[in-house]
């Protein structure tokens, strides 16, 4: 049962603190990200350069890791920025884009989760049941499964890796040991717009630097992030529209909208 007051709580800390998420990301998405993270209240950053990840880690209130562009400097930037925030206990997100595609990126997405040891591993469906069964074949970032078909996968990979994994779909599904939490806000349109997926992972990142519970913080921000979409979605013409008008909704959530919209 997700915790309204406890939601709106974390909403509201992010708008007042604006928490500095460092985010090595994708070219696809910086803008996306950046842009939505501005629109939740974060300050967001993108910095990937290893002459600077360091440094910035530092300062920074969250790291979210992201490897749809990948590419091998980026690696090695990911993996020191990534030790640096463990051992400073800066909350770490790990979004495995587009695990399973090619063996490249299961080694890759491995060695993260092995040597930075992210709090929150988020994917879609195809991507968490790749991370556990790595013959598993995806097509990319678009999952070829629905998100309840891997949640026998996302509880083994919680526990290999003690992390929370978050799987995106339909429905959301949160998973921490036995904890498994729902999160049934959203729209199919949602779909059609490149790089929601990496934006729910860098809200993810902001409230993980407000919410010590990394449970509890990511299940607040799929919430945030599905009802402000399904809100998007229910006066957008398409796909282009759909994007402006997220950004609007994660700037203009309030309480009262919380309460109405929220799914249980």
């Amino acid at each position: 049962m997700i915790n309204k007051e406890s939601l709106i709580k974390d909403i509201n800390t992010i708008r007042k603190k604006n928490p500095l998420v460092h985010n090595i990301t994708n070219y696809v998405v910086m803008n996306n990200s950046a842009n939505a993270l501005l629109a939740a209240g974060a300050s967001p950053v993108m910095a990937h350069s290893i002459d600077e990840v360091k440094d910035m880690v530092n300062i920074a209130s969250s790291l979210v890791i992201n490897i749809g562009t990948l590419e091998k400097s980026w690696v090695k930037s990911i993996i020191q920025a990534g030790k640096s925030a463990s051992k400073l206990k800066i909350p770490i997100v790990f979004d495995p884009v587009g695990a399973g595609a090619t063996p490249y990126r299961i080694k890759t997405s491995m060695k993260i989760i092995k040597c930075c040891k992210p709090n929150v591993i988020r994917g879609n469906a195809s991507e968490i049941s790749a991370l556990v069964y790595s013959s598993d074949k995806t097509k990319g970032v678009d999952s070829t499964l629905e998100s309840d078909s891997a949640l026998t996968a996302a509880k083994t990979l919680s526990a290999q890796a003690n992390a929370v994994v978050v799987v995106s779909g339909a429905t959301d599904y949160i998973v921490k040991d036995n904890l498994v939490e729902c999160v049934k806000n959203g729209d199919q349109m949602m779909t059609k717009v490149t790089g929601l997926g990496c934006c729910a992972t860098a809200i993810v990142g902001a409230f993980c630097a407000v919410n010590s519970n990394y449970f509890e913080a990511a299940t607040h921000a799929m919430c945030f992030m599905g009802i402000a979409g399904e809100r998007a979605a229910a006066k957008s013409q398409g796909p282009g529209s759909l994007q402006l008008n997220f950004l609007d909704e994660l700037y203009n959530l309030q309480e009262a909208d919380i309460v109405q919209a929220i799914r249980q």
